[in-house]
């Protein structure tokens, strides 16, 4: 019922599926107690690396006492072969109890301590130093191993560091643990496995250890299985029945994520906690310490693994829905990335905790990867610029742009180059990591054109003439549907060589180009209808040679043009330098003109 009512307040009421993912993972790792086990896990692989500069040159130790790991495996070998003698020469025995037969009955009776529901840790987390571990706040010479119960008292099993005849460090269970171990092992009652349990498979024995406790722990598993698997199951179907987004395909997806590894860990914790209870003995148990570290550890793997597909699987959909290739092959490359990261650190994780020194393989693995990095240095590049072109988008598929010197259609993204379609229908590929390193310059995304021709006009034409061709030529802008007439001007901007420049600067309001070159010839049109009406022509850069007797400009044209600007000064209506509001309005969509959507 916690685990239901943690499950509960864990879901959303109106979060998205990736809220109720970290919920979720807290949950689980509050479950599974890792926020401990990789603090231990950390301080013994501390302990581990961390050797000693100098080391004397102690003899061996024939019990392998030498430090806190070889202590608890020697006493827990000794009394699998019940050699309690030898088991015995592991406890600090005070000068009152140097008698041979108490110190065999104090380990003996630790033995029936520790099947009775004590526990010692996992050899993984028991330092294998002669130092022991510095940094639990015990002590240079205490190092806690475990824990038991007498009387209902629960007190913790320590190991204490004493200087051998020899020389050099002995660990021993410590005499303030010895002395809460129960002087008469008549006092240790009999295990609950024993109780139920036919006298024949108790009696029959198989390492130490009767066959009964062997089939037991079968047993045990078996329904500690059974028992989560109701429990998880009974909270899917409340979670559907009572949480409407629990139907919902995403976070359906979570849920199943979950469910099996936490599913496995319940049936774990359930286990270990069931064994202890029923007194399966130590050495059972104690063989079985190194599969529920990594048991832990695979199941938090397996966790992260099936989130990875969640996930993947998603965005997949996402970039599919999308018709993005590009993103869906990178989602499809980095889920397979993070697979193999998880695969290698879970190697790394169940290798140091069966005692393997990784160290060297992890330098060795960092220098491959180093090489291999620096020998696919232009892959990697192109992946890089193909991961940001997809973050950044400065282009999609069936945009129109200007990369460098090419200017074309994209075409596609992939994972190691973009190919663009020219107006020259050739296929031009450039590398992701050259492609994203140039000067994009996307078309697609234009809200307006730009309309900016410049004209030049002959040398000879009179100011007046130019004046009247201003005002006609931004009447026109101001009159057009399909121009901004905020930004349109028409400006004499200079004297040319040959010709006196006039610049016309405006926006049209399309982003399709097709319609933008009709509306451009509208207007070029046009704006070559006011240039002729006002007496004079565009001016050429090249020198003419004329024959005949040159009939000069047309007086007519010229005296009416002039007359015109006469007329606009006296009446106070030349729109020079600028044009007034009243006269935008009144010219405003006076000029007819069938838009591409009036088609």
């Amino acid at each position: 019922m916690e685990v239901q009512k943690s499950l509960a307040t864990a879901v959303p009421r109106k979060g998205a599926s990736v809220s109720f993912l970290f919920k979720l993972i807290g949950l689980w790792l509050c479950c599974c107690g890792l926020w401990a086990a990789p603090a231990q896990a950390q301080e013994a692989a501390a302990d581990t690396v961390a050797v000693e500069a100098t080391v004397p040159n102690w003899p061996d130790d024939s019990l392998g006492r030498r430090t806190p790991r070889g202590t608890v495996e020697g006493f827990i070998q000794a009394i699998s072969e019940q050699n309690y003698v030898k088991a015995a020469l592991y406890l600090n025995l005070d000068s009152a109890l140097q008698q041979p037969q108490r110190g065999e009955k104090l380990a003996h009776a630790l033995q029936r301590l520790l099947d009775q529901g004590g526990e010692i840790l996992p050899y993984a987390f028991i330092s294998d130093t002669s130092s022991g571990r510095s940094n639990d706040n015990l002590g240079p010479n205490l190092d806690r191993v475990g824990s038991a119960t007498v009387n209902g008292e629960n007190f913790d099993l320590f190991l204490e560091m004493i200087e051998s005849p020899e020389g050099g460090p002995i660990w021993l269970f410590s005499s303030q643990t010895v002395q809460r171990i129960p002087v008469d092992i008549e006092q240790a009652s009999k295990p609950i496995a024993d109780q139920v349990m036919p006298s024949v498979v108790v009696e029959k024995k198989w390492g130490g250890v009767p066959v009964g406790h062997w089939l037991s722990l079968l047993l045990i598993a078996a329904l500690a299985y059974a028992v989560a698997w109701c429990i998880i199951m009974g909270l899917r179907y409340v979670l559907r029945r009572t949480w409407k987004k629990a139907r919902e395909e995403s976070v359906a997806g979570l849920i199943q994520a979950f469910s099996l590894p936490i599913q496995l860990y319940l049936a774990l914790r359930l286990a270990i906690w069931a064994s202890q209870t029923a007194g399966i003995s130590i050495i059972v148990r104690q063989k079985f310490s190194a599969l529920t570290i990594i048991a832990t550890v695979v199941l938090f793997l397996l966790l992260i693994w099936r989130l990875i597909d969640v996930f993947g699987l998603y965005l997949q959909r996402r970039m599919i829905a999308r018709r993005h290739q590009a993103g869906l092959s990178a989602v499809l490359f980095l889920r397979r990335g993070a697979k193999l990261a998880v695969v290698v650190f879970g190697v790394i994780a169940v290798l140091g905790t069966l005692g393997f020194d990784v160290t060297t393989g992890i330098a060795a693995l960092g220098v491959g990867g180093l090489a291999l990095a620096l020998g696919a240095q232009k892959t990697v590049e192109n992946f890089v610029g193909s991961v940001t072109l997809i973050a950044d988008q400065p282009i999609r598929v069936g945009d129109f742009c200007k990369v460098g010197d090419t200017v074309g259609t994209v075409e596609t993204i992939g994972m190691r180059s973009t190919r663009i379609r020219t107006n020259d229908r050739t296929i031009v590929t450039i590398p992701n990591g050259d492609f994203s390193s140039q000067r994009i310059e996307n078309y697609a995304h234009r809200d307006r054109i730009w309309f900016h021709p410049t004209f030049g006009v002959r040398c000879d034409t009179s100011p007046e003439q130019i004046r009247y061709l201003l005002v006609e030529l931004r009447a026109i802008l101001y009159a057009h549907p399909k121009i901004d007439p905020t930004s349109a001007r028409v400006r004499f901007v200079g004297i040319g060589a040959s010709s006196f420049n006039l610049e016309v600067f405006s926006y049209v309001l399309t982003s399709d180009f097709d319609e933008f070159l009709e509306i451009q010839e509208d207007l070029l049109l046009r704006m070559m209808d006011v240039i002729n009406a006002s007496g004079t022509s565009f001016a050429f850069p090249s020198q003419t040679l004329y024959l005949g007797r040159d009939t000069g400009l047309e007086q007519e044209k010229t005296q009416s043009a002039e007359e015109q600007v006469k007329k606009w000064r006296e009446n106070d209506e030349l729109q020079l330098p600028r044009f007034s509001p009243e006269r935008i309005a009144s010219l405003r969509n006076t000029i007819p003109y069938k838009s591409k959507d009036e088609k």
